[in-house]
Formats: structure tokens, C-alpha cells, sequence
């Protein structure tokens, strides 16, 4: 079967500009809506979030929601109902499991500078678990270089644990030249957080992704220094 390649711009992606928070979204949320455009296999979310010094999102609620938060600049402080407090910085992997029901609160912990971090939701594979959290520093994993996966549903050594057995994300730092195999999968979403990259004779720049369908053996090269979130799904989501 045919791998299907769709390639998304940056300037593509639904913008909400509030002051406080600058925000790109890869699918349908909140008030932006497209019925052809609310997910790709299992990610319904991915969110490009920049948030002033000083701002964030008040205690809101969430359920049954696989939610994973990736710093790319900054520090981001995270407080939820279940008495989890912590600070996230880059490198640092934050899984939230909404399951019956928790309410959290996202702030800048910075006075002075921005917080940049994207924050994406997949689908769990059971419905009303008990809330849960975790951090994972998987900075030194990162630093061998390659892709790496941060959060599995499939019990990856080093990765944080998700509740979706269909779902992987995995993140690569890249230095320049560097070349590395996408993953094979049904569903793939590549994002280039960071930098450029080249793709089946196109350039990416940063905020730029590629939806593949029925992925098989492709590769992309870094084009200086880069960073790529890619999250693989074994199916569609059913909601």
C-alpha cells in the first residue's frame, strides 16, 4: 500500500492570539473547527503554545485524555487537583491522565522571559482510569542522538508511560546532516519543533509537519541543528 504524504505549513495552522498566550493549532480546537482537519490517527491535539512572562491557564478540567506536555524553551509550572506540583523544562516529558476527571492549572514560572512547549492529546485506549502524572528527564537519551521515544504506550525503556498501546511519540534532537528513519506505522505525524529538515525533496522549517498514511521506510536529513516530535499510531481514533 501506497504511503500517503501530506504536507502541512506552519502559516496553515488554526492562530489564537490573546495576549498573554500565542498559540498555533495542527487540528480543530476550541472555537477553530474544520470537520476534515479534528485529528490524525490517534493525536486529536497538538497545540504550539507560547505564553508571556507572568501568564498561563487557570485550574480548568479535563477527562479521559492521554495529555503530554514538551518544553521547548522555558519553564512551564504545572499544579492539578491530585496534589502533583512541579516545574517543567526542556528535556523534561510530563504525561497527565485525565481519566474520571482532574483539574490542573499551566503558568509561566518565568517573570522575565516566554514559555514555549507544545502540548498534544491522543486518545486513550480505556475510559475511566484513575487520574495519574508522571515526569520523565529523558535528556540523556536525547543527547546519544537518533530518535527517541519519550512517551509509549508499548513499554519503550526510558519513555514516560501512556495509557494507548497504539501510540508512540518520539523526539529527535538533530544535528546537522543528520538522517533518521521515520517510523512505519499506519498513521505518523512528523513536526519540526525546531529548525529545518528535508523531506522527499522539500524543505520543512519550524512549525512545519508531514501527516503520513501508511508510513513505510522514509527518512528525513537535518538541515543544521533540529528538533522533531513524531507521534505513531497503530489506528484511527474512535470517539
Amino acid at each position: 500500500m501506497n504511503t500517503q504524504i501530506d504536507i502541512r505549513r506552519a502559516h496553515t495552522r488554526f492562530p489564537t492570539d490573546i495576549g498573554w498566550l500565542k498559540s498555533q493549532h495542527s487540528f480543530s480546537f476550541g472555537s477553530h473547527f474544520d470537520a476534515q482537519n479534528v485529528e490524525h490517527g490517534l493525536l486529536i491535539v497538538s497545540n504550539d503554545d507560547t505564553v508571556a512572562p507572568g501568564g498561563g491557564f487557570n485550574p480548568h478540567s479535563h477527562a479521559d485524555m492521554e495529555i503530554i506536555s514538551w518544553v521547548l524553551e522555558g519553564e512551564l509550572e504545572h499544579q492539578d487537583s491530585t496534589g502533583n506540583h512541579g516545574v517543567i523544562y526542556p528535556g523534561l516529558v510530563q504525561r497527565m491522565s485525565a481519566g474520571t476527571g482532574i483539574s490542573h492549572s499551566e503558568m509561566n514560572a518565568s517573570k522575565a522571559n516566554p514559555v514555549h512547549f507544545l502540548q498534544m492529546w491522543v486518545v486513550p485506549d480505556t475510559l475511566g482510569i484513575e487520574p495519574s502524572y508522571e515526569e520523565v528527564d529523558v535528556t540523556p537519551l536525547l543527547a546519544a542522538g537518533g530518535l527517541v521515544a519519550v512517551a509509549s504506550g508499548q513499554g519503550h525503556d526510558g519513555a514516560i508511560a501512556i495509557n494507548q498501546t497504539g501510540a508512540v511519540m518520539w523526539v529527535g534532537r538533530l544535528v546537522d546532516g543528520e538522517t533518521v528513519t521515520i517510523p512505519q506505522a499506519p498513521f505518523v505525524h512528523v513536526f519540526v519543533a525546531k529548525g529545518a529538515v528535508s523531506f522527499a525533496k522539500s524543505e520543512l522549517t519550524q512549525g512545519d509537519a508531514i501527516r503520513l498514511t501508511n508510513s513505510q521506510a522514509l527518512s528525513l536529513t537535518s538541515n543544521g541543528a533540529s528538533e522533531i516530535v513524531i507521534w505513531e499510531s497503530q489506528t484511527a481514533a474512535e470517539r
